[in-house]
């Protein structure tokens, strides 16, 4: 494969990504600049023809940019571009078969969701003063805290929805899937303050729970303009998004409880794999306090020897 030949077919897909598929230029020019990366690398190789590269010089390639530091996410990316780029290549009659579906990229760590302690979070809700605007705030930040709600369910919640009296909400989820979730004493506290206050706003006909100054609907970008007001107000350490609140939920909940279907179900998650995520948020805690309490925690250095006089024990084989 020369690199005339392979820059005439990157130039008939870059226009078949820009013309056929539409796509945006910072898409376009992402695919192209990794496939160039094995354009590049195939030449470094003599591998002249196209129709001769495998599935084994792909992997090859991919090991290569992994060496060179490409993490997980951007490899992922990388083959899904390759996958394009032959798949485009096998439709004009250029290889007899795309080399590049079977090949995994190496698993990108999964990030782990940014969540408040307890006393953080607790400050964060406990939002003082009586105007209607405060008293709907602290209504919503309570709310969230205390169910794990999502953006989206907090800003669709209706009156109906709600019933204080058996201190639970139900909620509409993703998949349009409805669940009843429990609320905290001092949620329905707070929420039954609001909705007091909530008639100075709202009309009769309104079913939303949350309303604007007009009477209407709060919006999900208002809530989260909300949340970053009070974020600044209540000296917060980095803002605070509705989903902080709902991650910070699940890590408090499973931390003390240890029930990870209890939490799956509370968040409406339907597969525990994405629940799981909170075990390892719940084990950084468990580990940190370790660290913190036990007495063996740390190794110990060679001024502690010193210090005490001992050695370190033995077995009677001799290892340490």
């Amino acid at each position: 494969m020369n690199t005339s030949r392979f820059t005439g077919q990157l130039a008939r897909f870059r226009d078949h990504l820009a013309i056929e598929r539409n796509l945006s230029p910072h898409t376009v020019s992402s695919y192209l600049r990794d496939c160039r990366k094995f354009a590049r690398w195939c030449q470094s190789r003599n591998l002249e023809q196209l129709e001769n590269i495998d599935s084994q010089h792909v992997r090859q390639c991919l090991a290569s940019l992994h060496r060179q530091g490409l993490n997980g996410r951007s490899l992922q990316r990388w083959l899904s571009a390759m996958r394009t780029f032959m798949n485009f290549c096998l439709r004009n009659g250029w290889i007899r078969c795309n080399p590049v579906p079977g090949i995994q990229a190496p698993k990108a760590p999964r990030k782990l969701p940014n969540t408040l302690d307890v006393d953080q979070a607790s400050q964060f809700v406990s939002i003082e003063g009586d105007t209607w605007l405060l008293v709907r705030d602290r209504a919503m930040l309570e709310l969230l805290y205390s169910s794990g709600l999502r953006l989206s369910e907090l800003a669709g919640l209706n009156l109906g929805d709600l019933d204080l009296a058996d201190r639970s909400v139900t909620v509409t989820g993703k998949g349009r899937k409805t669940r009843m979730v429990p609320v905290g004493q001092q949620a329905v506290d707070a929420l039954q303050i609001w909705l007091h206050r909530r008639r100075e706003l709202a009309g009769s006909h309104e079913k939303a729970v949350f309303v604007s100054t007009r009477g209407g609907r709060l919006s999900r970008r208002a809530i989260q303009s909300r949340l970053s007001h009070h974020s600044l107000s209540q000296g917060m350490p980095e803002p605070v998004h509705p989903h902080m609140l709902r991650h910070s939920f699940a890590s408090h909940m499973l931390e003390s409880s240890g029930d990870l279907r209890a939490v799956q179900e509370l968040l409406g998650h339907a597969n525990l794999s994405t629940t799981q995520i909170y075990t390892h948020l719940d084990f950084q805690h468990l580990a940190r306090v370790y660290d913190l309490a036990h007495p063996r925690a740390k190794k110990s250095s060679p001024n502690d020897v010193v210090a005490t006089g001992k050695k370190a024990r033995t077995t009677p084989g001799g290892s340490k």
